[in-house]
């Protein structure tokens, strides 16, 4: 999908969108406060709009940043943490490795071995992960019946190890803290599919952060910037 077409019929220049969107997947800020950021600059444009830009931007974002995602290494640590939707806790599956790089993320609204399965099949499928040759979980029981299922359907090698130890999870369970930071403003959010489209926003800029894209250094908060209107299309 190309860069006009993409913004087609929208009545703010796909720069105004873009920065909007990046800021509210990067800081803690709710969109009323993005509404009177711009305000500051000029820019008359209500906190529901920005609100539409997130939900049809911040997928588009992930899907196609992830082409561009370094390889990660071969010991995955896997672990959920709570995300309230309407009212109710759900569960957000996530993945890292060893050095704190993001294998990939799942909201669930259950926690049991089908969701369990449901996250390691979208972890293997990822085009920036190896397979992996361990996986450390905490004590959670779904974790081992989800892998024995899939080693016995073959989805698995039958070589990968399972280690339940929950201090050698310390990594995933810091990075966490990232998204429930962002979570934080907007007090959870107010449908699963806005939680969802609006999750992966936050997942794919804190993957930039961290330095997980080609030719993006960690930190380098300009070379991000540049990325994404590359990625779209936009000019500078």
């Amino acid at each position: 999908m190309s860069a006009p077409s993409v913004f087609k019929w929208r009545h703010f220049l796909p720069g105004i969108i873009l920065l909007n969107v990046r800021w509210y997947c990067r800081y803690a800020l709710s969109y009323r406060d993005l509404e009177e950021m711009m305000a500051e600059r000029g820019i008359e444009v209500d906190h529901s709009t920005i609100n539409r830009w997130v939900l049809k931007y911040a997928p588009e974002l992930d899907k196609r940043i992830r082409p561009h995602l370094q390889s990660t290494n071969d010991s995955w640590r896997v672990d959920e943490t709570y995300i309230k939707v309407k009212g109710q806790w759900r569960y957000l599956y996530r993945a890292v490795d060893s050095v704190g790089n993001t294998l990939d993320f799942l909201l669930c609204a259950k926690r049991d071995a089908k969701a369990a399965k449901r996250f390691f099949r979208k972890t293997l499928k990822a085009a920036h992960n190896q397979q992996p040759r361990v996986i450390t979980v905490d004590k959670n029981p779904a974790y081992p019946t989800a892998m024995d299922d899939l080693k016995t359907k073959q989805e698995l090698p039958q070589t990968v190890e399972l280690r339940q130890r929950r201090y050698l999870n310390n990594i995933v369970e810091q990075d966490h803290r990232f998204i429930k930071r962002l979570v934080k403003p907007g007090m959870g959010f107010g449908s699963f599919n806005t939680a969802r489209r609006t999750l992966k926003g936050y997942e794919v800029i804190h993957m930039m952060r961290k330095g997980q894209v080609q030719g993006v250094a960690r930190g380098g908060v300009l070379e991000r910037v540049k990325f994404i209107e590359q990625v779209f299309g936009v000019a500078a």
